[in-house]
């Protein structure tokens, strides 16, 4: 009852502040976001008209950032924007020169970017250019993509990275409508998460629109050799020449996934739904960027099996897009909210116990990720309502967020029902459309609409537990485990010493042979590994989940016939979810050389971020400012 008490003072708070607060695009008002040093809530950020220009020689961005401000209602005498490691070289306010500043660097955030406004300021224009070293950027060289050709470039804004290329004002709950300029090299395209061209032009010069407010993380750019190949009326794919009929036919379903998701909750209303796979540097599986997904190519097996992680990235475009996590704290809004909605639309698109594999693997990876919080003595982590005041915002990018998320939202499913909940989703989406929310508005509006006063059933759903409380509440939901029961079986037979060749895996998914492969006792002896690679080929699998997954287990046993082709693996694929298990396997088995050998030489092809992670934790850097 204590905290229902105070999620309606915050509540009320809230709203007794809005006369104290700017919106923001179409937003009711801005909450402020100890992530960003902006005063974008108070001072009115309206639109960004970017002019910039890619220049891959010296590895920068640079041009100018105009941003169209409001600064009426306070009459503020500076405008502040989030800036990592940028270069201004000048500022013009209302067509005048003036002079910036520049506050103290702060670890994690940057540098504040200070300049004077007057009380009727409506247009402040930065000239700047983005580091070499820029973490939202990674710089590839032609070896390093598909085509091997040309170079390529491309941005990862979230969570507070699109500060490191655009001086912006970069928090979640701050949305804004852009326009941009982009000129690269000749026989090069660009896209971003606006509207796009489908092939290239001869000028090198590209020109974008985003009419719908967006905040700074959902700012995306790509430079490099690409081609565009239809799916539909509205969806499409780009990718490098050498793979874009492998791509296309890997994702000839989307199309029909976002009108499955359309009859789920609501229209969809970005526009065109596309999709680009990036070179394998790629440090995630996908990035829901506006009209235009970033994808891996790790999810490209030949056979549609990974293609799920697409389900997630359109799902986006409801929760996270269209509803969007006010602070960095409220981060479970936006992943949790996603995970139920993939969940319930891999569903539709297969049947449910292909969905019960997903939310019973799921429920598996946050069982870990608890293991691991309270291992490090951290459970205040394991809440969904977070407090990242002083940290990296990333370090909430964790599967509490995604699966304990979407969890509280299948406990709630069971205890009102399907039709009850897709009626509340539904009406959430379009009563937050394109705007924020907190967590405790979000309690709030869960209460009004659903809830209704009925104490039974708010004592079933108990959101004290869920939101705020640690680990995963009793009486959690669990997914029907009949498929994996039939692969626990076989698995045992195996272990027993039946030969692989006589199990019973026939029509087996990819989940069903992670499941398998999870679940082995670590290590394995050399010779049950040999058994089941000679039947089952793992070691030079081409689907990159089971591949990751069986070189863990190789690291563990010490089975060194693996060892080239997951040699292969580290250097060509840069995504962190499959990285990090192979480092952290070889760090904790004695292997740590190996892992440094292996790392150092294959460094280059990650993401900066991916390198800021295992620059830690596999050459035992302290963290560089």
């Amino acid at each position: 009852m204590l905290k229902k008490l105070v999620t309606a003072l915050l509540l009320l708070t809230v709203i007794s502040c809005k006369d104290n607060e700017q919106a923001a695009g179409t937003d009711k008002h801005v909450v402020k976001d100890k992530h960003t040093q902006s005063n974008a809530d108070s001072v009115g950020i309206k639109h960004l008209d970017l002019d910039v220009k890619v220049d891959f020689d010296e590895r920068v961005i640079i041009g100018r950032a105009s941003w169209n401000i409001d600064n009426s209602k306070y009459q503020k005498d500076e405008l502040i924007l989030d800036a990592y490691r940028l270069t201004v070289d000048s500022v013009v306010v209302d067509g005048n020169k003036a002079q910036h500043s520049w506050g103290p660097s702060v670890t994690h955030l940057g540098t504040a970017l200070k300049i004077p406004i007057g009380e009727n300021s409506s247009r402040v224009d930065i000239y700047y250019r983005s580091d070499p070293g820029a973490n939202a950027l990674q710089w590839l060289e032609p070896q390093q993509t598909s085509g091997k050709k040309h170079p390529f470039l491309y941005t990862q804004s979230e969570s507070i990275y699109a500060r490191s290329w655009i001086p912006a004002p970069d928090g979640p709950g701050i949305r804004f409508t852009y326009t941009a300029k982009v000129s690269v090299p000749a026989g090069l395209m660009a896209l971003m998460s606006a509207e796009n061209l489908q092939q290239k032009n001869d000028s090198g010069i590209y020109h974008f629109k985003m009419d719908i407010p967006i905040p700074a993380y959902l700012m995306a750019l790509a430079v490099g050799d690409v081609e565009f190949k239809a799916i539909d009326e509205r969806t499409g794919v780009y990718a490098d020449p050498a793979i874009i009929d492998m791509a296309h036919h890997e994702f000839a379903e989307v199309g029909e996934m976002v009108n499955v998701a359309e009859s789920l909750y609501g229209t969809y209303r970005w526009g065109r739904y596309d999709i680009l796979v990036l070179p394998s540097g790629f440090p995630l599986g996908g990035m829901e960027n506006p009209r235009l997904t970033f994808a891996t190519p790790t999810i490209i097996a030949g056979d549609r099996s990974l293609t799920n992680l697409i389900a997630h990235e359109l799902a986006h475009n409801w929760s996270g897009n269209l509803v969007t996590n006010a602070t960095w704290n409220d981060f479970w809004l936006n992943e949790g909210f996603t995970v139920y909605f993939e969940r319930r639309l891999t569903e539709k698109m297969t049947d449910k116990s292909y969905a019960d594999m997903l939310w019973e693997l799921g429920y598996q990876d946050l069982e870990k990720t608890i293991a691991d919080l309270q291992a490090d003595d951290n459970m205040k982590d394991s809440h969904l309502k977070l407090d990242l005041e002083g940290r990296d915002p990333d370090e909430g990018l964790t599967d509490i967020a995604y699966e304990k998320g979407a969890l509280f939202l299948k406990h709630i499913e069971n205890n009102v029902g399907r039709e009850r909940i897709d009626a509340f989703l539904k009406g959430y989406f379009d009563a937050h459309a394109f705007s924020t929310i907190t967590t405790e508005e979000f309690l709030s509006y869960l209460d009004e609409q659903l809830i209704k006063g009925d104490k039974a059933l708010a004592d079933k759903i108990n959101v004290d537990a869920w939101v705020y409380g640690p680990g995963i509440p009793a009486g959690a939901p669990r997914a029907d485990r009949e498929r994996f029961e039939k692969v626990d079986t076989e698995r045992e037979k195996f272990l027993s010493g039946t030969v692989p060749a006589s199990l019973n895996t026939q029509n087996w998914t990819t989940y069903e042979w992670l499941h398998f492969l999870r679940k082995m006792p670590k290590p394995l002896a050399i010779g049950q590994m040999a058994a089941l690679d000679k039947q089952y080929n793992f070691t030079n699998s081409g689907n990159s989940e089971i591949a990751d997954q069986w070189y863990v287990m190789a690291i563990a046993a010490n089975y060194q016939k693996a060892y080239p082709a997951m040699d292969d693996f580290l250097g060509r694929v840069g995504r962190r979810k499959f990285l990090e298990p192979l480092y952290e396997e070889m760090m904790n088995t004695g292997k740590e050389a190996m892992a440094r050998d292996i790392y150092t030489r294959y460094r280059g092809n990650y993401h900066p971020l991916a390198q800021g992670t295992f620059d830690k934790t596999v050459l035992k850097e302290k963290d560089k400012q």
